[in-house]
């Protein structure tokens, strides 16, 4: 079950005509650094209100995003590269199947390299910018989560060869 964003997510999540059941895996797009934009503490989904009301307590939950520490269950944050730059998650739709596997710490969707190329070429996507002032610097600069969602001119230089000082 795909999320597109967050206005999404809360828009469906707790309607009782929500397609899912306790096996399927949530999905959550579109909230990563440049997604949201800033990457908010918005990745944990919840479980679906009609199937927690069954008494589900865990699901699948993958998102582009993160989340606070105090939350809890079966979840994969930080996919990179995100959704909102075209990252494989953004073509990812209800209905595909995910192979998660903790133990090879691979994630992947049952999808040809075709089909996603398929999908890309008919919905591609437009990352997010802005005309100018500290967004546009933003949305520039910001590297992702892998790469810890800072200001790219705010690395530290190689220190090949040489001896800080």
């Amino acid at each position: 079950m795909v999320f597109e964003s967050l206005e999404d997510l809360a828009a469906r999540i707790d309607s009782d005509t929500l397609d899912v059941r306790a096996d399927d895996v949530l999905v959550l797009k579109n909230i990563g650094p440049k997604g949201a934009p800033g990457m908010p503490e918005a990745g944990y989904i919840p479980i679906p209100r009609k199937l927690a009301r069954a008494g589900v307590k865990d699901m699948v939950r993958i998102s582009d995003g993160r989340m606070s520490g105090t939350a809890f269950g079966t979840i994969v944050l930080h996919v990179t590269p995100e959704s909102a730059i075209g990252g494989p998650l953004a073509w990812v739709r209800s209905g595909d199947r995910i192979r998660l596997s903790v133990a090879a710490r691979t994630i992947s969707v049952a999808l040809s390299d075709e089909e996603l190329a398929r999908r890309a070429a008919a919905a591609p996507v437009a990352p997010p910018s802005a005309e100018r002032g500290y967004m546009k610097l933003f949305l520039q600069t910001v590297t992702q989560a892998d790469q810890g969602a800072d200001f790219d001119f705010l690395r530290a230089a190689k220190m090949v060869g040489r001896v800080p000082r």
